[in-house]
């Protein structure tokens, strides 16, 4: 197969399973996504912006941050500078072995100028977000619920927004950064969707599998199995002794959206099959 083969059977095995409806989604996007997202990271040798974390009541969900751990990986052993990008209490629970950004403020204004500070500092080369909140239309955030959580999120929004630098937002539902660019698509779904946008957009069945598709075609350039060494199952024990909970359940389990690590697995074997 060649790199647009390889991208559109990836595209396909991320939303084979369609439990939040991602395959209208998929259908909604130019095939070829995930190759072009990971064209923008391909050797890159600066900071990457990885932000993520989604808030569940009081703590942050699983679904998200496994990924952004895992593409941080990979991206440092290919020679970038990633930086996760999140807000308390995910920063405190992953800074004795991340670089981490820490998102202070949930005032849509005040946050602006926090993201203008933080990228005039950084001078991103890309950002990437993994299931992060998406701003609605009317300028609060909403969990797959419909419940109002803009009091307990962080903007990271205005990061994209205002790059001057690619931006890759990966979803699996619709309220997520990113679901912007396939609005009409987003408002057939039961869902308060994101009006944020970026440039190019990433849908799978669980975000964190998003990660993987990009990894995947990452080593293949590279000449390098860099999905070999990631365990779920691992970053989530890791995660999970650190008060995460499954975004689905509300529940302290090592479960990504309702699904077992053993489904993460399973597609990253997936995903190593199709990029060899």
């Amino acid at each position: 197969m060649n790199d647009l083969e390889i991208s559109v059977a990836i595209e396909a095995a991320l939303v084979a399973r369609n439990p939040r409806h991602m395959q209208k989604a998929r259908a909604a996007l130019e095939p070829g996504y995930y190759l072009r997202a990971a064209s923008m990271l391909r050797d890159v040798t600066g900071t990457v912006l990885i932000g993520t974390g989604f808030p569940v009541e009081n703590t942050f969900e699983t679904d998200g941050p496994v990924g952004a751990i895992a593409l941080y990986r990979a991206l440092e052993t290919l020679g970038a500078q990633p930086i996760i990008a999140c807000a308390a209490p995910l920063s405190r629970c992953i800074d004795d072995r991340h670089r981490v950004l820490n998102l202070l403020t949930c005032d849509i204004e005040q946050a602006r100028g926090e993201a203008q500070q933080h990228l005039a500092e950084l001078q991103p080369a890309a950002i990437v977000s993994i299931e992060r909140p998406g701003l609605a239309e009317d300028g609060r955030y909403y969990n797959m619920r419909g419940e109002d959580i803009s009091p307990r999120t962080a903007c990271f929004d205005h990061f994209l927004d205002l790059a001057d630098c690619p931006t890759i937002a990966i979803g699996d539902g619709g309220n997520e950064i990113g679901m912007g660019n396939i609005a009409d698509t987003i408002a057939q779904l039961d869902i308060r969707a994101s009006v944020t946008r970026c440039d190019e957009l990433l849908v799978s069945d669980v975000s964190n599998w998003g990660a993987y598709g990009l990894i995947a075609l990452l080593g293949h350039w590279a000449g390098r199995d860099l999905l070999a060494d990631i365990a779920p199952l691992d970053i989530l024990r890791y995660l999970s002794n650190r008060g995460s909970v499954d975004g689905v359940t509300r529940e302290n389990t090592l479960t990504e959206d309702g699904l077992p690590a053993s489904e993460g697995a399973a597609v990253i074997e997936q995903l190593r099959t199709l990029s060899r």
